[in-house]
């Protein structure tokens, strides 16, 4: 059985950021899950994370949310932890997966000890809210569902299963 291979493109105020391969975990017609390695060069270290060659990065986006969870594991299968991007809902065609990244984030620890809401100045200073408020609100309310999520009972684990 072959795995099926599709490019995830993220881009950013109409830009591309990155764009990398992975491989097709799940399709179950809102979510879809893939897997691939660390994707850009070298380490990132954010301080409360490193993200390195070998990393591993099962990433769930959907097509009617306005996030996408990335599960980070190291090479050896350690669990690091989730990186959550808030984004447009997920566009899957002609074996792509374009995802629109609207700045915030938010860090989740392994042991969900550490909740981390990120890039806030980013997402302020984007000017999103003045240019489509509606993308603005729902992408603050999507930041605060998922850090709700993640110091739940079970964690984002729930939005997986």
């Amino acid at each position: 059985m072959t795995t099926a291979t599709l490019t995830v493109t993220l881009t950013k105020a109409g830009r591309t950021k990155i764009r990398y391969p992975a491989a097709l975990v799940a399709d179950t017609g809102d979510r879809i899950s893939v897997r691939a390695p660390w994707a850009a060069d070298g380490v990132r270290d954010f301080g409360f994370v490193r993200f390195e060659p070998g990393d591993v990065f099962t990433e769930h986006f959907w097509r009617t949310r306005w996030y996408a969870v990335k599960e980070v594991r190291t090479g050896g299968g350690v669990l690091k932890g989730w990186y959550c991007d808030i984004t447009r809902p997920t566009v899957v065609a002609d074996g792509g997966i374009l995802v629109e990244d609207l700045d915030l984030d938010l860090w989740v620890s392994a042991d969900g000890a550490s909740v981390l809401r990120l890039d806030e100045d980013e997402f302020a200073a984007s000017g999103l809210a003045e240019s489509d408020p509606r993308a603005a609100a729902e992408a603050v309310r999507a930041l605060d569902a998922l850090a709700a999520r993640a110091q739940a009972p079970g964690g984002l684990t729930t939005l997986l299963t």
